[in-house]
């Protein structure tokens, strides 16, 4: 086993560190943490809880993992925080455990960017290829979906749920659910069209993206209809369009939130 650790890094005899770990300069390794093989860690970072980190990330200075959530509720339950594999999480970011109001797992998955002073609460649940940017912050119970951009001191209530490919503008406020590929922004954020530049770039076939870019007129359009009545006939109409029903089932799925909406001047183009 290979492993380069600074003499001043304090790291408990129990903690699980894998091969060619790099673990900086005044770093604090509590007795439950776990890291994969290749990781590196910088300096004066913090580890502590039941926390698993996976391999080959990068965890730059004054990073704090795994401490207690800013939650009155929590009693030191037994909670945990899993990140996966190549992830770059950059300075002064903060990963709560999670809560017993919750799944009692705050997760991160792989190749995210984790820019500077980024939050993720407890009992959130963050996908993979996912960009917060500097100082955005996910309230406890936050979900967000694969390919996500969240722009710089964005902030996301509580419960709220990022669809897969969502974007989020800089400096907005996230109160309710975005679907997937959604592009938002505003100080109270609002639904401003679609993430094409996103679709693009993942590759997505141009007919899939007409046809998402039709189901959006029509999903919310100024029909006076039900909203959950539009949901069920265009999903007959678009049952061949894979994008689209990932919107659908998104939109049918439980939630404690309300969907950000497009401003009436939107539906009405």
């Amino acid at each position: 086993m290979t492993q380069k650790i600074h003499p001043t890094a304090v790291i408990s005899p129990k903690a699980n560190i894998g091969q060619n770990v790099e673990i900086g300069a005044y770093c604090v390794i509590g007795d439950e943490v776990k890291i994969g093989d290749g990781t590196i860690l910088k300096s004066h970072v913090v580890i502590e809880g039941d926390t698993t980190i996976g391999k080959n990330n990068t965890i730059y200075p004054f990073a704090t993992i795994g401490v207690a959530p800013q939650d009155l509720k929590f009693r030191g339950e037994k909670s945990q925080v899993i990140i996966g594999d190549n992830n770059s999480i950059r300075e002064h970011v903060t990963i709560h455990l999670g809560t017993k109001d919750g799944a009692m797992v705050t997760k991160v998955g792989n190749n995210c960017l984790l820019m500077v002073g980024v939050h993720i609460a407890h009992d959130c649940v963050v996908g993979s290829n996912v960009i917060l940017a500097n100082n955005a912050t996910l309230a406890g119970h936050v979900e967000v979906g694969d390919h996500v951009v969240i722009g710089g001191l964005s902030a996301v209530h509580q419960f709220a749920r990022i669809g897969s490919g969502a974007m989020i503008g800089g400096m907005s406020g996230v109160e309710n659910d975005v679907i997937p590929n959604g592009l938002v922004m505003g100080e109270r954020a609002s639904l401003a069209g679609l993430n094409l530049v996103g679709l693009k770039r993942r590759g997505i076939p141009r007919e899939e993206i007409h046809a998402l870019r039709n189901f959006f007129k029509k999903l919310f359009s100024d029909d006076k209809s039900q909203f959950s009545n539009r949901v069920e006939i265009l999903a007959q109409e678009f049952s061949e369009s894979k994008v689209v029903q990932d919107v659908l089932s998104f939109v049918r799925a439980e939630s404690s939130r309300s969907f950000c909406q497009p401003k009436e001047d939107l539906k009405q183009d």
